[in-house]
């Protein structure tokens, strides 16, 4: 559980059940409820990435939206967009191993996270990660719903496959950019777990 859970849902869980003694029934059961979805929403399961080194792991709970050829920085590449609904964990994971290079925070719009604009356009966290086969970047996307973006990194810190890096409240999208060098294993529409699921393989 991620400990700013508690914090979000003690207030209504207190209160619900306050309701409930003063035999405000329907009102209590409301905010019980509330309350245990907020906990719900910010469990943070172990994960275990796969043992085989050579495989990228998804940053993000969620379903692949899309996949597609896209340069960066005059560097052909592929992007990998996840979209992470309300019911997915929000905990976001290093897709790789290696050294975080910087981190780029840029404000922006808050389109919905499944539109293809919000990629570009929308309030982000770009997350880019020196590996020993290459840099791959990552980004935290805020949505509609999602207006909080949360890091718990710093440029210069190194990570490891899977390990966790932020996370970004109520309801969101990531995106991963790798470079040339690597081999699609997923298609979109699948689901994917962030830390575990293969989304790539480095030929």
């Amino acid at each position: 559980m991620v400990k700013d859970g508690y914090k979000f849902a003690a207030a209504p869980l207190l209160i619900g059940i306050v309701a409930v003694l003063l035999h405000w029934t329907w009102f209590g059961a409301v905010l019980i409820f509330l309350a245990l979805f907020v906990l719900f929403f910010f469990r943070d399961p172990e994960r275990t990435p796969p043992a085989d080194q050579d495989t990228i792991v998804s940053p993000a709970d969620g379903r692949i939206m899309e996949v597609v050829e896209e340069s960066r920085d005059g560097k052909p590449g592929q992007r990998i967009s996840v979209f992470l609904s309300i019911f997915d964990v929000h905990v976001n994971r290093s897709p790789v191993a290696g050294r975080i290079t910087s981190i780029e925070y840029r404000t922006g719009k808050f389109y919905a996270a499944m539109r293809g604009r919000a990629s570009a356009e929308n309030e982000q966290n770009s997350f880019y990660v020196q590996s020993e086969r290459g840099e791959v970047v990552f980004k935290q996307i805020a949505g509609w719903i999602a207006r909080r973006i949360v890091v718990w990194k710093a440029a210069g810190d190194s990570v490891v496959r899977g390990e966790r890096v932020g996370m970004i409240r109520f309801g969101s999208r990531m995106d991963i950019w790798l470079p040339e060098g690597v081999e699609i294993a997923i298609r979109p529409g699948q689901h994917v777990a962030g830390g575990t699921s293969v989304l790539a393989r480095w030929k």
